[in-house]
């Protein structure tokens, strides 16, 4: 039998108090070792059986059990903008606590106004503590997915025709998606939609590009903010792996968050060469 226990724990002690990270790379650093302990901690009972324990160290403060401390005041260090997908819950993800993460969830993870609108608060309202903002897609997302098979098949676009609510959604992705194919046929040929893993490489391709393109928006609302130290940043949550994915310019690493690329023609590329993508494309998806 397989047994999972993750315990959040005060005990009474400052000791088990984790400090806030003080900067945009720290805090990004805290994320990504959050979600490769979780990912080990998964990993470890694949096979057999045992039991995995994980504390994660919660601050009486954020639970207003301080003396005499009132409401807890928000002081995240982290903003993340998610999918609404339920299999891709965002504290667990990164191992964090209450009052550690700002999240804001919406499919797609469409920069939408008042997603927008959510995260510019964030900014404005919790700098004192807000060190980066992380755009999270997910694989196999099926807002993506709905955009990828309403472009490769135009007559199912009809069917959100008389949706508003969705059909705004999938309008909002179709860009990316264009965008995505427009890059796949000049990499690899016209000949690259009979390839037969296609449809998933391209659903993947507009993902991570949806997430990197908002990361890069969002950076410039920060930018045009004012001068602290806070940085956007993107990755792609692996369901099949559980760990993150963000392949980026200049470099064959695609573990762990990303900041936004300046150059989408180099990220495109560089996408396209990572192992994932070429895998996907040959029918491979494990």
């Amino acid at each position: 039998m397989k047994i999972i226990e993750i315990t959040y724990r005060y005990d009474g002690t400052d000791a088990t108090v984790r400090p806030r990270p003080t900067d945009a790379e720290s805090a990004r650093a805290r994320l990504e070792d959050g979600s490769r302990s979780i990912a080990a901690l998964l990993d470890s009972l694949t096979e057999g059986t045992g039991t995995a324990h994980r504390v994660i160290p919660v601050d009486p403060r954020d639970l207003g059990l301080a003396p005499n401390a009132g409401a807890p005041k928000q002081r995240p260090y982290a903003a993340v903008l998610g999918c609404s997908d339920a299999r891709v819950p965002i504290e667990l993800i990164f191992n964090e606590g209450p009052n550690d993460l700002f999240v804001v969830r919406v499919a797609g993870n469409g920069l939408g106004s008042e997603v927008l609108g959510s995260l510019k608060y964030a900014i404005d309202h919790l700098g004192s503590s807000l060190k980066i903002i992380v755009v999270l897609g997910h694989s196999g997302c099926g807002a993506v997915s709905a955009a990828v098979d309403a472009f490769l098949d135009p007559k199912t676009y009809l069917s959100f025709a008389i949706k508003h609510s969705l059909r705004s959604i999938l309008d909002r992705l179709l860009v990316v998606v264009n965008a995505a194919a427009m890059r796949l046929t000049a990499a690899f040929g016209p000949e690259v939609v009979r390839r037969p893993g296609y449809r998933a490489a391209l659903i993947e391709v507009a993902i991570v590009s949806n997430a990197a393109l908002a990361a890069y928006t969002l950076q410039q609302e920060i930018g045009a903010a004012d001068d602290r130290d806070m940085r956007a940043a993107y990755g792609v949550y692996l369901l099949e792996g559980r760990q993150v994915w963000a392949p980026r310019t200049g470099s064959n690493k695609c573990e762990g968050l990303a900041y936004p690329p300046s150059d989408f023609a180099d990220f495109g590329d560089a996408v396209l060469r990572s192992e994932r993508i070429v895998r996907l494309l040959d029918g491979v998806t494990a």
